[in-house]
């Protein structure tokens, strides 16, 4: 008899998610910002990439952040 293969449940969650998020910290190292307080600021004025809360800790999915950046792009461009 066969026996049920046993799936790690949380391989389901990670497979739509990245594989690692972003902090605050990260974004200030990409885009050469003097420190993670603009971000902050961004965040307050609904400006920047859309992050998300864990418990007290900010981060921020790679593909919003890429998507935001192309946005960004896209309206540079039309100016």
């Amino acid at each position: 008899m066969a026996t049920p293969e046993h799936t790690d449940p949380r391989a389901a969650l990670r497979s739509g998610l990245p594989d690692c998020y972003l902090t605050p910290e990260d974004l200030a190292v990409m885009f050469k910002l003097p420190s993670v307080e603009t971000l902050y600021a961004w965040r307050r004025k609904g400006i920047g990439p859309t992050g998300f809360r864990v418990g007290r800790y900010v981060r921020y999915d790679p593909a919003v952040v890429a998507r935001w950046v192309t946005e960004q792009t896209a309206l540079g461009d039309a100016a």
